[in-house]
């Protein structure tokens, strides 16, 4: 059973927050409002308008895949000017889209900026989401909302399938990049 926060009002009035589940259909404003009244909840998006919460996350299928992708992507940053990297941010795209890759890459002064808030707002350069149970939502409807709002590139890792997807938009569409006979993908 969940304990519902209460907020007062006053001395003879309260309002319940209703606790967030998967499946709500929400605005942002009100996906926010509940989210930060449950603290206890890690990991939760809004993609189109419908909650997700993450369920708890294992080791070798999401937990060890994801500090591999976060090692070569602090590698590219260091190496890189002006390329910021963050770990699970909020990234609010827009009204019906408030998401939480397990990476993001951003060009400082690039399509994204901070919110007032310290939250990501807009398209980051590169958005990494390694999916065991998720995989469905983000293939397919995560996949579709990171093409509309422009995030340029998409690297999708199925660890339970042991596949590796990088995807390109071009022309508004994502493009799969493939690996030269060298065997290197380049974007």
């Amino acid at each position: 059973m969940v304990d519902t926060p209460v907020t007062q009002l006053s001395s003879h009035q309260s309002i319940s927050i209703p606790p967030l589940e998967s499946g709500d259909r929400l605005s942002r404003q009100e996906f926010e409002r509940r989210y930060q009244a449950m603290p206890e909840v890690k990991k939760a998006e809004l993609v189109e308008g419908v909650v997700y919460v993450a369920s708890p996350l294992r080791f070798r299928s999401h937990a060890q895949p994801h500090g591999n992708i976060m090692g070569w992507l602090w590698n590219y940053t260091v190496a890189t000017p002006k390329v910021e990297l963050g770990d699970n941010p909020t990234v609010r795209l827009d009204l019906d889209n408030e998401v939480q890759p397990d990476a993001v890459l951003l060009i400082a002064g690039g399509r994204s900026h901070l919110s007032v808030d310290d939250y990501i707002e807009g398209a980051t350069e590169l958005v990494v989401e390694v999916a065991a149970s998720s995989a469905a939502n983000d293939l397919h409807d995560k996949k579709k909302v990171y093409r509309r709002s422009g995030v340029q590139e998409y690297i999708f890792w199925q660890t339970f399938d042991n596949k590796l997807d990088r995807f390109s938009l071009q022309q508004g569409e994502y493009v799969a990049l493939t690996a030269d006979t060298d065997g290197i993908i380049q974007s």
